[in-house]
């Protein structure tokens, strides 16, 4: 094999690498005689520790990377293992999770099985250069697995690429880790076609966006002012992933499954101004596919593997396509399962279409519920927006989950207040799920500290407790800490951690006795209203004519001007009162200006177009 390209753990298991099934094919389309192989090693790990086990622990960041980091540096198991005890419980507490968190020093002793039997495999006995992916969670594993493959072949050259190791975190890798002998800071495409030539003597030079030492010990930036990007992303070929079906047909047939499989739609945010953001360190501008190849590219795929489970890796879809994007894959005639994520600008219509597409999971950045700390946070979006979106996917049958944002810096008392009295009337859907704040390498909080009441910066303790040594004395850490007003901030938000906890375990309670919690059904003169209160109490509520009809105008979102037109012959003074009476029965909520009725249609008792 020429080129190996490597997952480490800990992605979901039930998922292929699209960054690597990218890179594959499109190394294969420009250089058609290299020999290139993808391999999977979690796919192993989570089969050996156990699907459930595997899962808790890739859903903890410091949970994930304290078990290789205590195989990279054993003088820190001690400090490894009781950030994997601490993060698992805490993650126990959030996720209602039953299980005991497991021990770490067992599954240190399978992964460092499950990665030294991928050294020894016979791929590596020709091959020139392997390549290690490193997103979310797989810093440390992947540089174990560097170390590995160093120690067997030290000719090999290993080339690492991604969020782990974007901008200034090259250099941090570069200096600490001499198993790393290049470093692609952005996208790879290009980057890695360009470094297999030079390798191969087709270029004299190592090509821009590769980062590596210099004979001395100094190394080469090749800072660009352009990046080395893809400029059209519909000329990408079709994502290879026969190597990861290859290797799930090879662990035992008890634990098989289907996959989902990742689809790529578009690169980098269209909106890409939030403050608190650093999701977009490896692109530069905003790029997406067509409608037409993201519905050709799902086609191939459903057809040659077998799969109706799909999952868009997109920071965000983009904005005037999105709802195309599922119109087009509603006509495959599959019944897909799609997860995506969205900002909170779509309508509900638009919604109801992408459903009908096959979305059936969501994500959206709500991150707040105040104007003024939406502003703050430069989200772009409004309080309004937030519950509206909110609203329109329960509605559509679209499962939605969302972060609250807590103890952001400069978060006020009446910030949290208003925080406090919005999700009053969230009460009837899913629950949001809070997140504490944490300072991200290179994102605009980051960048200008000052704004936002930011004293000092410095690498996250966790890096330092888990690769701290004499050759690693400035760990990298894409995650910081800092000195602000973080005590006033848990203060201040710890009402709201109370009452989403509430939201969180009574809700779900009472939407498994009850279903939906706030419904509408319409007789057409009239409409019937059930609600289920916080303490379980039902009620029912008829609106008639005209009350109906203000009432259905106000589930899409509306303007209280628009409502007035609409009861001309009525005073003012009765609309606003029709208006008050619903809000403080929590039908309806109002914010400024901005009024949107609650109330979703009951699901399979109606008929007719929403």
């Amino acid at each position: 094999m020429d080129i190996l390209l490597i997952a480490p753990p800990w992605p979901l298991f039930n998922r292929p690498s699209i960054q690597l099934a990218t890179l594959k094919a499109f190394i294969s389309q420009k250089s058609p005689d290299t020999r290139i192989r993808i391999l999977h090693p979690y796919l192993f790990l989570a089969e050996a520790i156990g699907f459930s086990t595997y899962h808790a622990i890739s859903q903890s960041s410091w949970a994930a990377e304290s078990v290789a980091a205590g195989l990279l540096f054993p003088e820190n198991l001690a400090a490894c293992n009781k950030i994997f005890k601490n993060s698992l419980k805490k993650k126990r507490g959030m996720d209602d999770n039953k299980l005991d968190p497991p021990s770490p020093d067992p599954i240190r002793r399978i992964m460092a099985d499950v990665l030294g039997s991928v050294v020894q495999d016979s791929l590596f006995d020709d091959c020139k250069l392997v390549g290690i992916t490193t997103c979310l969670n797989q810093l440390s594993s992947g540089l174990y697995l560097a170390s590995l493959i160093k120690d067997k072949k030290p000719e090999v050259k290993v080339v690492m690429g991604g969020t782990s190791c974007t901008g200034p975190l090259a250099w941090d890798i570069l200096s600490c880790f001499k198993q790393v002998d290049y470093i692609i800071s952005g996208e790879g495409e290009l980057p890695l076609l360009g470094l297999w030539k030079f390798l191969t003597g087709k270029l004299e030079r190592l090509p821009p966006g590769v980062i590596h030492r210099m004979t001395h010990g100094s190394t080469n930036n090749h800072r660009l002012k352009r990046p080395i990007q893809v400029k059209d992303l519909d000329e990408l070929p079709l994502p290879d992933f026969h190597d990861y079906f290859r290797e799930l047909a090879s662990i035992a047939p008890q634990h098989r499954f289907s996959p989902l499989l990742p689809i790529e739609a578009s690169r980098g945010c269209w909106w890409g101004r939030c403050n608190f953001c650093n999701l977009n360190l490896q692109w530069s501008g905003y790029r997406a596919k067509s409608p037409e190849r993201i519905s050709w590219e799902v086609d191939q795929l459903a057809r040659e593997f077998g799969v109706i489970d799909f999952a868009f890796m997109d920071n965000v879809l983009p904005r005037k396509e999105a709802t195309r994007i599922f119109t087009k894959l509603s006509g495959h005639g599959r019944d897909y399962t799609l997860f995506a994520e969205l900002r909170a600008c779509h309508s509900r219509k638009e919604l109801a279409l992408m459903a009908k597409g096959g979305l059936k999971d969501l994500q959206v950045g709500i991150e707040a519920l105040s104007d003024s700390l939406l502003r703050r946070m430069n989200k772009g979006a409004s309080v309004m927006d937030n519950v509206a979106i909110i609203r329109h996917a329960c509605e559509s049958g679209i499962e939605l989950a969302g972060n609250l944002i807590i103890h952001f810096p400069g978060s006020t008392g009446k910030e949290v207040a208003e925080t406090l009295a919005v999700l009053d009337f969230l009460w009837p859907f899913p629950p949001l799920k809070t997140v504490s704040y944490w300072l991200g390498l290179g994102s605009p909080v980051q960048i200008h500290p000052k704004k936002f009441g930011i004293r000092a910066i410095k690498s996250h303790p966790f890096f330092f407790e888990m690769f701290y040594n004499a050759k690693c004395n400035e760990p990298p850490s894409i995650v910081l800490t800092y000195r602000g007003d973080k005590q006033v901030q848990r203060r201040l938000w710890r009402p709201v951690e109370k009452k989403v906890a509430l939201w969180q375990t009574e809700g779900r309670r009472l939407r498994k006795q009850h279903g939906s919690l706030l419904t509408f059904r319409d007789g057409k003169q009239f409409m019937r209203i059930r609600q289920v209160l916080p303490n379980g109490k039902v009620l029912t509520h008829t609106l008639r004519g005209l009350s109906r009809q203000l009432y259905l105008a106000c589930l899409e979102g509306i303007y209280l001007d628009d409502l007035y037109r609409m009861a001309k012959d009525l005073p003012e003074e009765r609309i606003e009162s029709f208006i008050a009476g619903l809000v403080e029965k929590k039908l309806l909520f109002q914010h400024g200006k901005r009024i949107i009725g609650l109330a979703v249609r009951e699901r399979g008792r109606s008929a007719g177009s929403i």
